[in-house]
């Protein structure tokens, strides 16, 4: 059966590839697995059938033969525990691989999402530029010490994994922001990240969504 997930009819990223269907759609097609794209809107999102498979009301969602999962770290894992251009196959790189999708989420993406949460919804606020300079201060610790655990390497252990593939993903929220320039290693690593094939075709199918062309299933 080939899975769905659903995505936004109009997504608030500008066509950036930062809504998070991305990093499930960019796992799918590392892996070679067809699948469809059910798109809604912000109402339908709220609206019973679709609390049904998120019950927060969010995307994205991911439905394959009665199974029905939800929020993207999740999903990737799923997918990447099936197929080995994702995780390793030894147990030890398995399980550090793993754990760079933990830190990904719990570490990386927490101070860079509230990042582009305090531009969009604070900027009117007399406290904006001391929110903004305290996350942006939390940002560059952690990406100090990422910048030094990467070092020279390709990627963060050893072949590219479903670690990689999340850590991108959050990384490139700071396009145009200076930050992830101020570490040209970190530059590198996400510059790798987006030639791979398998990313530019995620990132043309939801751009194509952005610019309003119909959509067909991903061959």
């Amino acid at each position: 059966m080939i899975p769905t997930i659903t995505a936004f009819e109009s997504s608030p990223d500008g066509g950036k590839g930062l809504a998070r269907d991305m990093p499930v759609r960019w796992a799918l097609e590392e892996a070679g697995q067809p699948y469809e794209v059910h798109l809604v809107s912000f109402a339908e999102m709220k609206e019973p059938a679709h609390r049904a498979l998120h019950p927060f009301g969010q995307i994205p969602t991911y439905e394959e033969d009665g199974l029905v999962l939800f929020e993207s770290g999740a999903i990737v894992f799923h997918i990447a525990e099936r197929h080995a251009s994702l995780m390793p196959d030894d147990a030890a790189g398995r399980a550090r691989a793993i754990t760079w999708m933990f830190a990904t989420l719990n570490t990386i993406e927490p101070p860079v999402f509230e990042r582009d949460l305090a531009l969009v919804l604070e900027r009117d606020e007399p406290w904006f530029a001391q929110r903004v300079r305290g996350l942006e201060e939390a940002i560059r610790r952690k990406l100090g010490d990422l910048s030094a655990r990467l070092g020279s390497a390709d990627w963060l252990d050893g072949a590219f994994s479903a670690g990689d593939l999340l850590m991108i993903s959050v990384l490139r929220r700071l396009h145009g922001s200076g930050l992830l320039e101020e570490h040209p290693n970190l530059a590198a690593y996400v510059a790798r990240g987006e030639a791979r094939p398998a990313f530019q075709r995620a990132f043309e199918a939801q751009l194509a969504v952005f610019r309003g062309r119909p959509q067909a299933p991903n061959p």
